[in-house]
């Protein structure tokens, strides 16, 4: 196995750049399925490439989901090329903890293939220096030929400006700060966002307080179960936008919310009377144009994340519009640049669609760079 120890780095008061062919940043789904499939290609994990993860243990995002967040209640987790979720966690096992199953399955991952992981290192940017990318972290520098970037959404949290967001005497929230809904008991909470993460937080903490629910725009719930149809139908028009250099849309924009269980009660209680979006925020709460007011305690901004890729802002792979265009058999491959491949990025923001994503960045850059 390959060493990633610490001692395996130059140091950077050396003054040194480790040297590689690939670097992939990120060692979450999308990441780990890169390295596999490079490794299959025949390329040596630790010399012809080095996976980089900011996160001090094995998991990606998941280790920091909320606790109330299960198996049985996530969207499918899809298997890593090569071994079975399964082989870590019984089938029929399904209110076990979705940071605690999923970093146990990814870390059992990297060392059944032995992948060498080198965390917790954080990017700070990749730039171009005689013809490769030069990578500079928090710890050692690296060199290499191409990079696939793997790094996902958990580290960008959206919060849209509002009017008089400084003049709250509450709390402001993201979704990633959230835990558990005791903590606002005896609170009213403003939940913003039409999102699945929205649903489940709003159905949580709907049951142990008052909550205000708004949205943008009128969310669509769907009676009928999520097809494997809907979702290359979703797929593909995330597909075509990215294709054009357009920022990725919303998926549940064009799937809709499924009516779970858990949505139905939330419903019957009252807790899904959703309202249109407040223009402006008040010390005390929030204010619709039409003057109406709802005091609160709490805004919990449940209104998604972007891409975390402003690592990558001096190689100016975006357009003027603010996407990227890309290309590539699965649309992993950014036009400008064809040395760089983003997994986990537009299409491919799924457990299934970060596999296949990165089996086609691994074959498509090694043989763009002559290594297979």
């Amino acid at each position: 196995m390959a060493d990633h120890s610490e001692a395996a780095f130059p140091s950077n008061n050396l003054r040194m750049a480790y040297k590689t062919d690939i670097v992939i940043i990120g060692a979450g789904q999308a990441g780990l399925s890169s390295a596999y499939h490079l490794q299959k290609s025949g390329l040596k994990a630790g010399s012809n490439f080095l996976l980089l993860d900011k996160s001090p243990n094995a998991g990606g995002a998941w280790q920091y989901r909320w606790p109330s967040l299960t198996l049985s209640t996530v969207n499918r987790i899809h298997d890593l090329p090569g071994m079975s979720f399964s082989d870590v966690l019984e089938p029929e096992v399904s209110e076990v903890k979705a940071s605690v199953a999923v970093p146990q399955y990814y870390e059992a991952y990297e060392k059944k293939f032995q992948l060498p992981v080198y965390r917790p290192v954080n990017v700070s940017v990749v730039c171009e220096r005689n013809d490769r990318f030069r990578i500079e972290t928090d710890r050692e520098t690296f060199t290499a030929r191409g990079i696939i970037n793997a790094t996902g959404t958990w580290e960008t949290p959206v919060i849209p400006h509002y009017t008089g967001a400084e003049l709250f005497k509450g709390q402001q929230l993201h979704t990633r700060d959230y835990q558990t809904a005791e903590v606002f008991s005896g609170k009213h909470v403003i939940i913003v966002g039409g999102g699945i993460s929205a649903l489940q937080l709003l159905d949580e903490i709907s049951q142990v307080t008052t909550t205000t629910w708004v949205t943008r725009t009128e969310p669509q719930f769907r009676e009928t179960p999520f097809t494997e149809e809907d979702g290359r139908a979703a797929v593909a028009i995330v597909e075509d936008r990215v294709r054009r250099g357009l920022v990725p849309g919303s998926v549940v924009s064009v799937t809709g919310i499924p009516l779970t269980p858990a949505l139905r009660a939330a419903r019957e209680r009252g807790a899904l009377n959703r309202l249109p979006m407040f223009s402006e925020i008040t010390e005390t709460g929030i204010r619709w144009a039409d003057g109406t007011e709802q005091k609160a305690d709490v805004i919990l901004w449940c209104t998604g994340f972007r891409s975390s890729l402003d690592h990558l802002a001096p190689l100016q792979i975006r357009e003027a519009k603010g996407g990227i265009v890309m290309g590539g058999r699965l649309a992993t491959q950014v036009v400008k640049d064809p040395r760089i491949h983003l997994v986990g990025y537009g299409p491919s923001a799924s457990t299934i669609g970060a596999n296949r994503a990165g089996a086609a960045a691994a074959k498509e850059l090694s043989t763009y760079l002559n290594l297979s």
